[in-house]
């Protein structure tokens, strides 16, 4: 009886622990990682932006490209 016990115990475990590694193949990617982006600021406008979304244009950044074409205030 106690062999039959420990037994269900393990198998308890063993489900436990394959059920808990599932969930956490099943997050998604943005939960798992959270970058940080540098925030530029537009020469023109003084606006703050993430770099990705800036116009780097003779060495300033800009927010548009109207403002690229305004130049540095």
């Amino acid at each position: 009886m106690g062999k039959i016990l420990l037994l269900i115990i393990i198998g308890l475990v063993v489900y436990a622990l394959i059920r808990n590694y599932q969930r956490s193949l099943n997050k998604p990617a943005s939960a798992q990682e959270h970058t940080v982006e540098d925030m530029v600021k537009c020469a023109h406008c003084g606006v703050n932006l993430p770099h990705s979304e800036a116009i780097y244009s003779g060495g300033d950044f800009f927010c548009t490209p109207e403002h690229k074409q305004l130049g540095k205030k």
